[in-house]
């Protein structure tokens, strides 16, 4: 059996669903008015957030979600439901009559800066509606999600845990506050250790966090806890077994937004295609570790997944055999050695990030942009127009530095990990076989059309300009002034 085939499953999500917000920009300078930066923003991003992020998490595995909750009626909700709808995410969305949707907004400089909630408690008129559509969906789901953000939509977790139930449908909920009473019934919680210890008590070791465990099992009729302990990893127990404890497997934690979606997606995922929890568990722990190696609320592809499957050793031998991760190459790459090291970087939990141009006479505004962009990941993708397609761009007199050369200095560069040439008049095709997690240009494209941007922010990445050193460097310019120093 390969837990890795997504392509059936089918999960339905019901919770607080949120927009989460990024507002980009520079800062340079402290404001007169109080000791705080000034953040000169020039791009906004939207995200989904909560139970939305669940289902993209789904989704971006390659299963099929079904999200149901509770939203405002103001421009936050059309933009969560143009999210939804650009990430094939089916949607049955209650408009709350007075609340607005709920939204975290994120100022970043060149760290994160700020946060700001807009929030309104959902109030439970909308509750019968929502359910009634929710039992309606069960019957075409494998496996049920219940995303408690303590915002409103699920104040009364019982009816759904009921009807899942009586559908025999499995029930994971991702649990918030102390009243656990309340998720009776379910077959799965998910919490962290500090929400866990608040409902049971300190657990001063492993063996006290266990049988505190198999207490409240017992109590309130579960099948299985699932605590997630940040860097100590995380404790699977379940009635009458073994508990069964992973070590975290991320690499370098650049950012936990999420996470914890991550994991309860990845455990409905691997379960709904009929494998056993334990499994799910490793691969749930594998999951997170990619994600929060990734900027903001992020997702990740079953490819990634299957990279950082093959690279550890995990999974029992009850699971296929795999291969050992290929060791890292540098330089000049075809395509087909390029998405071997993408692999196995995706594996590390390393971050990746893609540039491209012609690069057809090397200059300082280059250099500075590759320099910048080396510093927002660990591993930098130079793509280069062959001299086909420079032609076809440029014209017939272009380029001077044929592809081989051009990629040897690129190579030469210091940050510069991997540097391969592409084909066709824009990236738009290797970004979407690389799916990098930054795609970088420089500032003076940020007016315009990005190829591949719109795939990159989809599954998670995002587009950053960088500001070149000289703006009126060019390759076309320092042609001109040869051209125009010889002819005089």
């Amino acid at each position: 059996m390969n837990p890795l085939n997504f392509n059936n499953i089918r999960i339905l999500i019901c919770g607080d669903i949120m927009l989460d917000r990024y507002w980009h920009g520079k800062t340079d300078r402290l404001s007169p008015e109080a000791p705080v930066p000034v953040v000169q923003i020039n791009r906004q991003e939207d995200r989904l957030g909560g139970a939305a992020n669940v289902a993209r998490n789904i989704v971006a595995l390659g299963g099929k979600a079904t999200l149901h909750g509770t939203i405002g009626q103001d421009e936050q909700a059309e933009s969560v439901q143009q999210l939804l709808d650009q990430a094939g995410i089916q949607h049955q969305l209650t408009p709350h009559p007075t609340a607005g949707t709920h939204t975290k907004l994120r100022i970043i400089g060149q760290q994160h800066i700020l946060r700001v909630d807009f929030a309104d408690n959902l109030a439970t008129t909308t509750h019968s509606t929502q359910h009634s559509s929710y039992q309606q969906a069960l019957a075409e789901h494998q496996l049920v999600i219940l995303s408690d953000y303590a915002k409103g939509t699920l104040s009364d977790p019982q009816p759904y845990i009921q009807a899942a139930s009586a559908a025999q449908k499995p029930i994971l909920v991702d649990p918030k506050g102390t009243d656990f009473e309340r998720y009776r019934g379910a077959t799965l919680l998910t919490p962290n250790l500090a929400e866990y210890t608040a409902v049971v008590g300190a657990c001063p070791d492993q063996a006290t966090l266990v049988n505190k465990g198999q207490q409240l099992i017992q109590a309130l009729d579960l099948q299985a806890l699932l605590i997630t302990q940040s860097e100590q990893g995380m404790t699977l127990i379940q009635a009458g077994q073994a508990p069964y404890h992973l070590n975290t497997q991320a690499r370098d934690v650049y950012d936990v937004t999420g996470a914890g979606d991550t994991v309860i997606a990845t455990l409905a995922s691997v379960l709904a295609t009929g494998a056993e929890l334990k499994t799910a568990t490793q691969l749930a722990n594998l999951a997170a570790g990619c994600v929060v190696a990734k900027r903001g609320t992020a997702s990740l592809s079953a490819a990634e997944l299957q990279a950082a499957q093959q690279a550890t050793d995990t999974v029992e031998p009850t699971e296929p055999a795999i291969d050992p991760t290929s060791t890292y190459q540098s330089g000049i790459l075809n395509e087909t050695q390029l998405t071997e090291q993408i692999n196995a970087a995706r594996a590390r939990g390393e971050r990746i990030v893609m540039t491209n141009g012609c690069f057809d006479i090397l200059h300082a505004g280059h250099t500075h942009c590759l320099a910048e962009a080396a510093k927002l990941g660990d591993r930098l993708l130079v793509a280069t127009n062959t001299d086909a397609s420079i032609r076809s761009l440029k014209g017939p007199e272009r380029p001077i530095n044929p592809q081989q050369h051009r990629q040897e200095v690129l190579a030469a560069i210091k940050g510069v990990d991997w540097v391969v040439a592409y084909e066709e008049l824009t990236p738009e095709r290797l970004v979407q076989v690389v799916k990098p997690d930054v795609l970088v240009k420089g500032a003076e494209y940020a007016n315009e059309q990005i190829p591949g941007a719109d795939i990159i922010r989809a599954t998670g990445g995002e587009v950053v300009y960088i500001e070149t050193a000289n703006s009126t460097l060019s390759t076309s310019k320092i042609i001109a002034t040869i051209r125009a120093r010889t002819e005089s």
